[in-house]
């Protein structure tokens, strides 16, 4: 059976994929997430399709949404803003750190198994759209296309691990991709060896944030080293550090011959989308603005090819 990505509309073929940013965040239930960070609320449906359209005008093709059942996430918003703007939305199932979620809520009580089942089912079945309380019966038919995890700087507690091998056994069932919230202060590392353990394919697995989480190009190497692919999205992200800083750490992987293993997005909050914020970078800075700067620095061709088109489309095809 041919491997094929799956979307919030239906399965699409890895050649047909397109441009592809690997970590956004285009609608977001305002719950816990926005109490911690106001920036993470974005449940204006048209300004989203607004941003949505103005990536597809600029060239992007297709997106991965970040945000995983239970969390705040707008399943069914994504599914009208995919078929209004022609943008494939590979849509996530999976947890996120567990400070987004109210100490009364279900993914802190929930076994291992049952976890891993509610994950498989969200990939193969449809996902749950009410799911930020209770766990209700509702399912709607788009399904998720990838499994979102998050280690956060605590590291590998009892807590993480249960998380984590929930993520494996989906994994395992589906063979969907894992993609890893890394936090600074984190053990990435200790969790690829982890990961692999409990019988994960590392070429189905991409860390992000590495790029603003872990400054040491030995860390890049020993996680690249264990078959895993980096995604990097401190892209206009100035607080953090410059694009020409970002640049050369894209330029060092890239010389070293891993462009195979790299991808690359914004991870948008309300604050970087400009349907929100006037001033913001907007979902087309990569586009427009980060792809000119590649070439400037003497990034080829051929390699944003790879980094935009083809690793997206083999990561994410299952």
């Amino acid at each position: 059976m041919k491997k094929m990505i799956h979307t919030v509309l239906g399965q699409v073929a890895p050649e047909q994929l397109g441009f592809t940013q690997c970590h956004e965040h285009i609608l977001l239930r305002r719950g816990r997430s926005f109490e911690i960070n106001p920036a993470l609320c974005i449940e204006d449906r048209e300004k989203s399709l607004q941003e949505v359209r103005d990536y597809r005008r600029a060239g992007g093709s297709a997106l991965v949404e970040a945000q995983p059942v239970g969390c705040g996430r707008i399943s069914r918003g994504l599914e009208e803003i995919s078929k209004a703007s022609g943008v494939h939305i590979v849509a996530s199932t999976g947890f996120h750190k567990m400070i987004f979620y109210p100490e009364e809520h279900w993914i802190h009580r929930i076994e291992e198994q049952d976890l891993a089942e509610i994950f498989t089912e969200e990939l193969t079945e449809g996902m749950l759209p009410e799911a930020d309380g209770e766990l209700t019966p509702d399912r709607q038919a788009a399904r998720a296309g990838i499994i979102k995890t998050a280690l956060d700087s605590c590291g590998l507690t009892e807590t993480y691990q249960r998380l984590f091998r929930a993520a494996v056994r989906a994994h395992r069932n589906t063979g969907a991709p894992i993609m890893v919230h890394i936090e600074k202060g984190s053990p990435p590392a200790e969790l690829a060896r982890a990961l692999r353990d409990w019988g994960a394919d590392p070429e189905k697995i991409y860390f992000c944030h590495m790029d603003r989480a872990c400054g040491s190009r030995e860390m890049f190497l020993r996680v690249l080293d264990a078959g895993i692919s980096l995604e990097f999205d401190t892209i206009g992200r100035y607080k953090y550090h410059s694009d020409a800083f970002e640049l050369e750490l894209i330029k060092g992987i890239l010389d070293l011959g891993y462009e195979s293993q790299l991808l690359f997005s914004l991870d948008t909050t309300r604050e970087r989308l400009k349907a929100y914020t006037a001033e913001a970078v907007g979902l087309t800075y990569i586009l427009k603005t980060f792809l000119p700067a590649m070439e400037n620095a003497g990034i080829t061709k051929r390699q944003i090819e790879k980094i935009s088109v083809e690793n997206p489309a083999g990561i994410l095809a299952w």
